[in-house]
């Protein structure tokens, strides 16, 4: 996903800050989309959009916070980028502890903004990544037995093959063939890549 598939957000109420901001990106060769409203973009919102938010902290309406709180209830992967003309530094903390990338001053430095963006859309790359193969780790886990899991879950414990038997009251052949089925469905080459799929998936 390069930052050439990926859409720059920036919501702000202001027409001329919209105006210059769209320019600004547009140039270094992004693909910009504006909104007026933080209402107006969360309408608009679709999860498998990759790109990054340029939002503006205080709006009418709907605010940056309230904006950034909503799309964390709703799982979005969408790094953020604050941007206020108050200079309103405990409303940037509280935005940073949330999760924003940056929190710049207006007027904006495009250096400093476009640095930010590109970080932004990296940064959600990488995390969208690893958010598709958490879920597809997880696909697979699905389809084990009862039987499968508890023996995935003894072997990723470190226990040997006779351990496990004894612990399950079977023998260790029938723990074999579990363990084999186990490797076959989650399709780790190795033990060791099955410990860090069950890691990624909490087990």
């Amino acid at each position: 996903m390069s930052s050439s598939a990926a859409t720059v957000f920036v919501v702000d109420d202001e027409l001329s800050v919209r105006q210059s901001l769209s320019h600004l990106l547009r140039a270094a060769g992004l693909n910009v989309a504006v909104f007026d409203s933080a209402q107006a973009f969360l309408e608009s919102y679709d999860p498998s959009a990759p790109g990054c938010l340029v939002l503006d902290l205080a709006m009418p309406g709907l605010n940056g916070l309230e904006l950034q709180e909503a799309l964390a209830v709703k799982g979005s992967l969408l790094p953020i980028i604050f941007l206020t003309g108050r200079g309103d530094l405990p409303s940037g903390v509280k935005a940073m502890k949330r999760g924003a990338v940056d929190f710049l001053a207006k007027p904006v430095d495009a250096a400093d903004l476009i640095e930010a963006v590109r970080s932004g859309i990296e940064k959600e790359r990488v995390a969208r990544r690893a958010d598709a193969e958490l879920k597809e780790i997880r696909r697979r886990l699905a389809t084990l037995t009862p039987r499968e899991y508890e023996v995935l879950r003894h072997v990723v414990s470190g226990k040997l093959n006779k351990q496990i038997a004894a612990d399950l009251g079977t023998v260790e052949k029938t723990v074999k063939v579990h363990r084999a089925r186990v490797m076959e469905k989650v399709k780790a080459a190795s033990l060791a890549e099955l410990v860090r799929m069950a890691q990624r998936a909490g087990i």
